[in-house]
């Protein structure tokens, strides 16, 4: 897989299309060396693992199993998927924990601040649909 940086905005994976269901496409990605080399690779996400598979929904072209494809990421789709995932929900937890402990014991404000973070979930859950067509990535066929 070659991952290179096209612009300063995406990077270009090389895949293979393992799954065809509907208006979505699963594109299998597969570890290169290259990935240890690449400047990005803590951003990406790709390096971490042997096989990686990305859903691509509404793809507009054609495809057929085993087809080569690119897949093209956006570098602030990452950010944004950092902060939803992680950052947003410590700065809650944070948050909570401050301001329960001036009014509640500490261990119950402990738990207050763990318990905040089931109902935020439980939105990004049912607000899934609207967060995929938030976080779309691309594939092009390969020439």
């Amino acid at each position: 897989m070659n991952a290179q940086a096209n612009n300063n905005d995406t990077f270009v994976h090389s895949g293979i299309i393992s799954k065809i269901s509907g208006d979505s496409v699963i594109v299998a990605l597969e570890q290169n060396i290259h990935c240890e080399s690449c400047k990005a690779k803590a951003a990406c996400g790709i390096s971490e693992s042997t096989t990686k598979e990305v859903t691509v929904y509404n793809a507009t072209d054609p495809f057929i199993v085993n087809e080569h494809v690119k897949v093209i990421l956006k570098k602030t789709l990452g950010f944004k998927a950092v902060f939803w995932a992680y950052v947003f929900p410590f700065l809650l937890m944070l948050l909570t924990l401050i301001i329960a402990s001036a009014f509640f014991a500490e261990w119950i404000a402990g738990v207050l601040s763990i318990l905040v973070l089931l109902p935020y979930y439980l939105t990004l859950h049912f607000l899934k649909n609207n967060l995929k067509s938030a976080f779309k990535i691309s594939i092009l066929k390969q020439s």
